[in-house]
């Protein structure tokens, strides 16, 4: 995986993604935890097909701002773009938009994991 490399995704603002329906507010608009999924998700199909078999990345941590409300109706892309590699960890900048531009940025640091050893540790705990 190459520091540049981006990818965006896409959503439209629905009734089931709003600030009201997740409980993270009382507005109808585009909720933040959906913003943060969406840039998540751009990050993590960035550099997915850049992986060997058997490995995946999961979230470390997210440090984004949410400046500007979306309506229900509207479109917003997430894009995330890699802009360091350092072994098993990537950094990436995350920008949200909608039609009248920017509605969220910041940055988002993923690791990469052996899939089955990540899925086992975790079953583990529920065993305790």
């Amino acid at each position: 995986m190459e520091v540049g490399k981006r990818f965006t995704v896409k959503t439209t603002v629905n009734e089931q993604n709003t600030a009201i329906a997740l409980g993270s507010g009382d507005a109808p608009v585009f909720a933040t935890p959906m913003m943060v999924a969406l840039m998540e998700g751009a990050a993590a199909q960035c550099v997915q097909p850049d992986l060997a078999e058997g490995k995946t990345t999961v979230g470390g941590h997210i440090d984004v701002s949410h400046i500007s409300a979306t309506p229900v109706g509207m479109e917003v892309e997430a894009t995330a773009t890699v802009t360091a590699v350092e072994g098993k960890k990537i950094t990436f900048s995350v920008e949200a938009r909608d039609a009248c531009g920017v509605i969220g940025q910041g940055k988002h640091l993923r690791f990469v994991v052996d899939r089955q050893r990540f899925t086992d540790t975790a079953n583990a705990k529920r065993e305790k």
